[in-house]
């Protein structure tokens, strides 16, 4: 089992920055894929951002492009999501999401966790 805990959320006026931390519980190395994913009320659960492990490729939704960035830290076990110049359309619960678990020569490509969801509100 793994453990994703989120922080960062929270209000901001539009124009405004928030950075959304997640933090695992076992080394992000375990995973082929460590992403972002967001949910607003009424609304399908969409892709922000996705950073591959193995070659650092990294895919972001088309509304956020240019205006967020997704990082890791192996060490603090850690994956980041800093945005910037946040627009009210931004407002969900952001998800950090991790798939595809490898366990020395093993490697599970169905393997998908979830953190408990933050939330952000983008806000006048």
């Amino acid at each position: 089992q793994v453990e994703l805990v989120e922080s960062g959320g929270g209000l901001v006026q539009p124009g405004g920055s928030l950075r959304l931390s997640c933090t695992a519980s076992v080394s992000l190395l375990n995973f082929y894929g460590l992403g972002w994913y967001r949910q607003a009320p009424g609304k399908e659960r969409e892709l922000v951002a996705e950073i591959t492990n193995t070659n650092g490729n990294i895919k972001y939704g088309d509304s956020v492009k240019s205006r967020f960035t997704i990082s890791k830290d192996i060490v603090k076990m850690t994956v980041y999501l800093q945005m910037e110049n946040l627009k009210p359309d931004d407002t969900a619960v952001y998800y950090c999401h991790v798939r595809g678990r490898y366990s020395g020569t093993w490697y599970d490509p169905d393997f998908s966790s979830w953190g408990q969801g933050s939330q952000v509100t983008v806000s006048s």
